[in-house]
Formats: C-alpha cells, structure tokens, sequence
C-alpha cells in the first residue's frame, strides 16, 4: 500500500513529497541508484544503511512506485533495483541538493565530488542544469559521471570494508 493511501492529512505538495523521499536514508538510496548500482549489497555498502533498513527504505520506494524489483538471479531468488520514469523524475531534486552541498557544505580549496561530462558535446557541465558549451538542458541520463580521486577513494573504502567484515563473519 502506497503510504499516501493512508490518508492526505495536507494538501500541500512539499509535505507529501517528504512522505515519499523525506529522509537521509531515502535520499541516499536514490543517489545510489542514479550512480547506477541496482543491487541490494552495493547500495548497502555505500549507504551504510543497515540491512533493515535498506530493506524498509527500498519497500517503501517500490510501493511509491519510485523502483521496481528485478530478479537477476534464480536460486536463492535475488533482486536488483531499476527506477521507475517516477523515479528517475527525481534527480533535478537530487541535483539541487548536490549542487546545494558543492556550495555551501565544503571546505575552501575542496574538489567538486563528481564532475559530469555531457554524452553530446564532451563538455563539462559543473553544477548546472544547462550544458555551458552548447546550451542543451541535461538529465542525468545525459551525463558520464567521474568522481574525483577522493570520493573514489572513500566510496572504495566503504566497499573494502565491507568486505573485511564479511570474511570475518565467514
């Protein structure tokens, strides 16, 4: 059941859009999802969500109708996580966040996080929606993302980690 199902206590479209995406956990899911992993265990590795509540965030996104499941594997039955077009209408959010952080949350002299290239004409984009080399609005699936050495860096230490963990469990 979609929450909205429940009951509309507002009419106002900024209080139920937070009853959608509203939380650190969710926005992080999606960001995940727009840098292309699909899969339960990346996503986890680079939220750093508890497998709970990965689990609870991705229901609740499925059920908004923002991703879909998709088996990939068999046996033990296994999912992967495709937005939906509901879901990929999101990303101009997710864009005014990124571009908002670039802004004001870092530290002087520090490099952006991701550097988008635009597929059509080869140029960077920078934290605009609007292509400065020749002029063309993009969406996210008109970029090629390259994150800068640091957050590569950190997001391959989450995934090693991870990994260490796991083996010690094993």
């Amino acid at each position: 059941m979609k929450r909205r199902e429940k009951g509309v206590a507002t009419v106002c479209p900024v209080a139920r859009s937070t009853e959608v995406v509203g939380d650190k956990w969710t926005t992080l899911v999606l960001r995940e999802l727009y840098m292309g992993a699909t899969r339960f265990e990346e996503i986890q590795i680079q939220t750093e969500a508890t497998p709970q509540m990965l689990a609870t965030r991705l229901k609740s996104l499925e059920a908004d109708g923002m991703v879909e499941r998709h088996p990939y594997q068999e046996r033990p039955l296994r999912y992967e996580y495709r937005l939906t077009e509901k879901g990929r209408a999101y990303y101009p959010v997710i864009q005014a966040l990124r571009t908002w952080g670039e802004t004001w949350c870092k530290s002087k002299g520090e490099e952006v996080a991701v550097h988008f290239t635009h597929r059509v004409c080869g140029h960077e984009v920078g934290l605009d929606y609007i292509c400065p080399s020749c002029g063309e609005y993009v969406e996210r699936r008109d970029l090629d993302a390259t994150l800068s050495a640091p957050f590569a860096k950190e997001r391959e230490k989450r995934r090693e980690t991870y990994r260490a963990a796991k083996a010690r469990s094993e």
